[in-house]
């Protein structure tokens, strides 16, 4: 059995957000934060400051 650490979750979801839009500047950040949200299981609170936390440190 594995354990993730604490937030491993966010630090994919970064990721993969990151990977995303490259891939896909069209769609929205918002847009990608929940289905960020929905492939990493992140809750509510989660998705919020993973939108916040890429605002901050684009661009």
């Amino acid at each position: 059995m594995s354990i993730q650490p604490e937030g491993e979750d966010l630090r994919k979801a970064i990721k993969w957000i990151s990977e995303m839009r490259e891939e896909a500047p069209e769609k929205s950040l918002t847009r990608l934060v929940e289905e960020a949200g929905a492939r990493f299981d992140l809750a509510p609170k989660d998705q919020e400051f993973l939108y916040r936390f890429i605002k901050q440190n684009e661009g």
